[in-house]
């Protein structure tokens, strides 16, 4: 099970992540997002060792925004959080680690996603809301069973210390990551160290249960 720790903005905070050693950290450059990290410095990013996949978080943003981003932070993966196609998607595919992201509710018509295969590397299924993530809420995750693809995805959406046991329950073979979040936060872009310590814990001792099992 994968990690990845969105929503960064401080310096000192993505430092004291670092330790964690998740698997990815996002960084989301959309304008409307409380965690937007407006002109973040570049060295705060440089300094994310290579083993970390940066990752930038776009909304509908233009190719060349997107390419010119990886370019200046060295991202390794960008995680498409608006209307983009499975075309927009493909110009960075074999150039970055692409996440496509989707929200769901209980009328998620997964036949949607079927253009996207072979054209992202991973899919991200958050909470349906009008704000393109964040939103702290989860959403039915027995819906995930009509998910048929073999691209693999990330769980996202008001993941937290109350519900993580409940994740190993999920079964489905393409179940790669969680997307942790808003949950475990002090205030917008600024993680709570200790849930993010207990969260990795958990997970990492569901991860050695399966493979004992």
């Amino acid at each position: 099970m994968k990690i990845k720790v969105c929503g960064l903005k401080y310096p000192d905070n993505i430092k004291a992540i670092e330790k964690l050693k998740p698997e990815y950290m996002g960084f989301i450059f959309y304008g409307r997002s409380p965690r937007f990290v407006a002109d973040i410095n570049t060295d705060a990013l440089a300094a994310i060792p290579s083993v970390i996949i940066k990752t930038g978080v776009f909304v509908n943003e233009s190719a060349e925004k997107v390419g010119q981003l990886i370019e200046n932070y060295g991202f390794g993966a960008v995680q498409l959080h608006g209307n983009e196609s499975p075309e927009f998607a493909e110009q960075f595919k074999g150039k970055v680690q692409v996440l496509k992201a989707f929200g769901v509710n209980e009328d998620f018509d997964f036949t949607q996603l079927n253009g996207y295969a072979g054209k992202v590397d991973y899919f991200l299924f958050d909470t349906k809301t009008d704000a393109h993530g964040g939103s702290g809420k989860t959403f039915n995750w027995d819906i995930l069973n009509q998910y048929k693809l073999e691209v693999p995805f990330f769980l996202s959406g008001g993941l937290s210390l109350d519900n993580l046991e409940q994740i190993s329950k999920i079964t489905h073979p393409q179940f790669y990551g969680v997307d942790l979040n808003s949950k475990f936060e002090i205030e917008p872009g600024l993680k709570d160290i200790e849930k993010l310590r207990q969260a990795f814990s958990l997970i990492n001792q569901d991860n050695t249960h399966e493979v004992r099992s």
